[in-house]
């Protein structure tokens, strides 16, 4: 296979927020060196997003980074919708209800500025990785093979070369107001006050909200966040009034919950809203990714999730197009994927979830069962695009509805050979996996594992007997669990991708070729084999 970094350039991302970050992880999780390049001289130390969804986490566990983030973080097993002025429970997403789907049923609380270091902390341990702080882009060049950037550093201007350039630089973005690239969009006339307070609401001024709680009013309506360290308070402010003290923010903020004892201002911004998509995400060798591509109110915490969402999408495309595993095609996917998640997407959640809190309409409930609301939520019922048909979603209607191309496979418990348990992330993860799901006792023709590109099992609720040739390939699925999660019949082919959704769910036809065919189908060239000892 023809290597398409013949002069083994890294990759250039600039920005190091924490889609920046967690972009450079995932590159460096698939064996591709980068550069970060960042204006300021240190991350971030402003008070911005603060809640992490469970899709988002398993980003961070396929990167290695979630157990550490966990560690720093509150985890919340229920997000609650709360009537301001009854101070009543309405209609609760109960998240211990996806338990089987992920090994993340909750979401969880960490403030932005808290976040960026622990991912810094990881790359600064991976060699394949350089962050490299106070170096602001200028300019860059695209030569059709690779990428020029013009730096600006307190020893002068550089030149670096890149083999692609990644922009997480922000709404701002110094990238794509040189590619030339029109937003759309709208920014709203209403202000957001964002307030960390840290007060007692535990045992001093005892108050059972749930950790993530939406009050909903139609004159003033509020998102309460209890952060590690501090409570949250988020809510817009009135149309054209003058920049609030910080003592008018804190005495806000306590008007929706009462009278408190000891309270102190940690932090405080207030900002401006945005709903604004970038026409284009890609021109040659120049991609835009989070807040480059997209600015989204962060409602329901669909901002910077969103952007997780990019960076779980482009590092296994650019990583499988640079060792010559794909065809450069392969890299259309990326804005075909993400690009209508966040115009049409992420976008409409966040106005729904602006008129449901405004109490202007039904969308609190986006389904009338638990499982699905929580499913939605936590972004764990996104599906893409893969097929180039138009066909997506990011709301989930009905509990536990069968699979299909583009739904991301649920994360359920599986045994391997050794007796282990595992989960199927953890089997499929970072590469294209072919899962077989048929009875294991009829030695199906299931292909040997030779390919770093794609793997296979057979997936039965037998276990595979030591003289069937399949034991060091089978996963055992007690009861058919995880086949009747997927609602697919017996003699079935799933096809995962590396980001752990599913590429293809096809009959199995009883050859040895049917997956190989099918990821060549995919990104354009058949997968490659490992040589011989």
């Amino acid at each position: 296979m023809q290597n398409n970094n013949p002069k083994q350039l890294p990759v250039a991302i600039v920005g190091a927020g924490p889609i920046g970050l967690l972009t450079a992880l995932g590159l460096a999780s698939q064996g591709v060196r980068c550069v970060v390049y960042e204006d300021d001289r240190h991350l971030s130390l402003d008070t911005k997003a603060g809640t992490i969804l469970s899709r988002t986490l398993e980003i961070f566990r396929r990167y290695g980074v979630a157990d550490e983030v966990l560690a720093k973080a509150l985890r919340v097993d229920e997000i609650g919708e709360i009537d301001r002025q009854t101070q009543r429970s309405t209609f609760p997403v109960l998240l211990s209800e996806i338990g089987a789907e992920t090994r993340y049923p909750f979401v969880i609380n960490l403030p932005q500025q808290d976040l960026e270091p622990i991912l810094a902390q990881s790359l600064a341990r991976h060699p394949l990785v350089e962050l490299k702080l106070g170096h602001r882009l200028e300019c860059y060049e695209d030569h059709g093979d690779h990428v020029s950037l013009h730096l600006h550093t307190a020893e002068g201007e550089i030149r670096a070369e890149a083999v692609f350039l990644l922009a997480c630089d922000g709404g701002r973005s110094t990238v794509r107001a040189q590619m030339g690239v029109v937003v759309e969009g709208m920014s709203l006339n209403t202000k957001y006050a964002l307030v960390d307070l840290v007060v007692d609401l535990d045992t001093e001024n005892p108050r059972d909200y749930p950790y993530l709680a939406y009050f909903a009013d139609p004159k003033e309506w509020m998102i309460l966040v209890r952060h590690p360290h501090c409570w949250r308070f988020l809510y817009p402010m009135a149309e054209g009034a003058p920049e609030p003290t910080a003592e008018e923010l804190r005495d806000k903020s306590l008007s929706f919950i009462g009278d408190v004892s000891n309270v102190q201002l940690l932090n405080k911004v207030t900002y401006n809203v945005h709903h604004r998509v970038a026409q284009e995400w890609r021109r040659g060798r120049v991609f835009l990714m989070g807040d480059a591509a997209h600015l989204i109110t962060p409602m329901w915490a669909l901002g910077l999730n969103t952007g997780a969402l990019d960076a779980s999408n482009l590092p296994w495309r650019l990583a499988w197009y640079l060792r010559g595993w794909a065809d450069i095609a392969v890299l259309d996917g990326y804005e075909r994927e993400q690009r209508p998640l966040a115009i049409h997407g992420s976008g409409e959640m966040a106005e729904a979830a602006r008129q449901s809190m405004a109490k202007r309409g039904d969308a609190g409930a986006l389904s009338d069962n638990n499982w699905s609301n929580a499913c939605t939520r936590t972004m764990l019922g996104v599906t893409l695009d893969v097929e180039g048909n138009g066909e997506w979603s990011m709301v989930v209607r009905e509990t536990r509805p069968p699979a299909c191309a583009g739904a991301r496979l649920p994360d359920y418990l599986l045994h391997t050979p050794e007796g282990r348990q595992a989960r199927a992330h953890d089997l499929c993860s970072g590469r294209f996996t072919a899962l077989y799901f048929s009875d294991v006792r009829r030695r199906p023709a299931i292909p040997v594992n030779g390919s770093p590109a794609l793997r296979h099992w057979v997936v039965s609720r037998y276990d595979a007997p030591h003289d069937s040739g399949l034991r060091d390939r089978s996963l055992l699925d007690p009861g058919n669990a995880l086949m009747s999660r997927l609602g697919v019949a017996p003699n079935t082919l799933v096809l995962v991708r590396p980001d752990e959704y599913i590429a293809a769910i096809v009959p199995m036809d009883g050859t040895l070729n049917q997956a190989a065919a099918l990821y060549e189908r995919i990104v354009g060239l058949p997968p490659v084999m490992e040589k011989p000892l």
